[in-house]
């Protein structure tokens, strides 16, 4: 991916953009390096998950939803979307969600509390991380 200049927020605070995004080569793995010097490595699992669609975050954070069975998904499309982000395509053929510049960086830099809270919903709805029929 081409170097992206950071930009000025309308309240004057710096946001950090990303320089490289890296898929691994068995498609599991998005790598994204900052221009702040942060790099995250974030599972496809993770990604879809936590996707920013409707499907998964619904309209509100009580219509959150705690999506099971994508352990093994893979990554299959990565598409820029204007300057500021870019949709991400799954091999289970979800392909709504747009991941801001910001939103990446949230997923890397609270990585663990994220992923505790979507286990701890997972497990409340009685799902599970494996794919049905495994």
């Amino acid at each position: 991916m081409a170097e992206i200049s950071a930009v000025e927020s309308a309240t004057g605070s710096h946001h950090a953009w990303p320089v490289e995004l890296r898929l691994s080569a068995d498609r599991r793995r998005l790598t994204v390096s900052f221009d702040d010097g942060h790099i995250f490595a974030l599972d496809a699992e993770y990604l879809r998950v936590e996707s920013p669609s409707a499907e998964v975050q619904g309209h509100s954070p009580a219509e959150r939803k705690y999506i099971g069975g994508k352990q093994d998904v893979q990554l299959i499309g990565i598409d820029r979307v204007g300057h500021y982000a870019v949709r991400l395509s799954f091999d289970d053929m979800h392909s709504t969600g747009i991941y801001s510049w910001d939103y990446l960086y949230e997923l890397g830099r609270d990585r663990d509390a994220i992923w505790k809270r979507y286990l701890d919903g997972l497990a409340a709805a009685g799902g599970s991380r494996a794919r049905q029929g495994r």
